[in-house]
């Protein structure tokens, strides 16, 4: 147990992950670990006078100089307003695949204001609208499915993985979550799914000759079946998925290398495709319907 002002351990564990992280993620990671082990805000934090006790700190910050991600530590993280369990069994959510939410969501949304327009000016038409199936592929901790479904509760969706352990920290998410989405195991490669409105999909995309562009706590911890194809298929994925034709519209997150040539196996499959960019202006999502 680690007792002092929060000052003091503020500066403690930023000189000590310092060197491992650079100043500025060190403090942020500082934060991190005080609001996780005290349950205080971080306002609490820069306005608190007193001591504090951190539990086992030193245990914590080795773990950390170990490059173990902070969302491993504690087993849980935030994104897109979800507290979601994590483990390395999953990847951990990145803010580029909340962007791929946002824009299925917001696109989505203008539909179905213009489907309600035309259906209230004709009494002929049901306003009952069918609902939107959607499957999650390789949905890992659930992340995508659990946020398309909290925000369109309407909608039917579902996640499949390879991975048995993911699923179960899926389950786990959405009855913590209370949000009703199916989650199975599946094998997209070798196994067939139904049919669907819309599939989305961030499957693994990295070549094993780009590991250098990755973060230590990413190769090490990361689950790399998630991650990695085989270097000389990098599409391997999104050719199966386009394949099925088992979905009228795709949603993709991609490698901001791959835009052109994703454009390329699209049209080949009989999509109308457009590449997104991320908010750093990367090339990072497809948009496909089929023709």
């Amino acid at each position: 147990m680690y007792l002092c002002s929060v000052k003091a351990i503020v500066e403690h564990i930023v000189t000590q992950l310092t060197p491992y992280y650079g100043e500025h993620e060190a403090r942020e990671l500082a934060f991190w670990i005080i609001e996780e082990t005290t349950g205080m805000s971080r306002f609490d934090l820069c306005t608190h006078k007193g001591t504090k006790n951190i539990p086992d700190l030193e245990i914590i910050l080795k773990k950390l100089c170990n490059f173990v991600p902070v969302q491993y530590i504690f087993g849980h993280t935030e994104w897109l307003g979800l507290d979601l369990e994590v483990n390395e069994a999953t990847l951990i959510p990145r803010p580029e695949t909340a962007e791929l939410v946002e824009a299925i969501s917001n696109q989505q949304s203008a539909i179905s204001n213009q489907q309600s327009a035309i259906s209230s000016q004709r009494s002929a038409i049901s306003n009952q609208q069918s609902a939107v199936r959607v499957l999650d592929v390789g949905t890992g901790s659930g992340c995508i499915a659990l946020a398309l479904k909290k925000k369109h509760p309407e909608w039917i969706v579902e996640g499949l993985d390879k991975s048995e352990e993911a699923i179960t920290v899926a389950k786990r998410n959405a009855k913590k979550l209370g949000l009703d989405v199916r989650f199975f195991v599946a094998d997209i490669l070798n196994d067939e799914i139904g049919e669907y409105d819309i599939i989305v999909s961030n499957p693994p995309y990295i070549r094993p000759s780009e590991r250098g562009t990755m973060t230590e706590n990413t190769l090490r911890y990361e689950p790399k079946e998630a991650l990695f194809v085989p270097e000389e298929d990098p599409l391997l994925f999104y050719r199966r998925i386009a394949q099925l034709h088992k979905a009228k519209e795709l949603w993709l997150e991609i490698s901001e290398t791959q835009g052109d040539a994703m454009l390329e196996l699209m049209q080949q499959m009989d999509y109308e495709a457009k590449c997104l960019k991320d908010m750093y202006g990367k090339q990072r999502f497809i948009h496909a319907i089929q023709k």
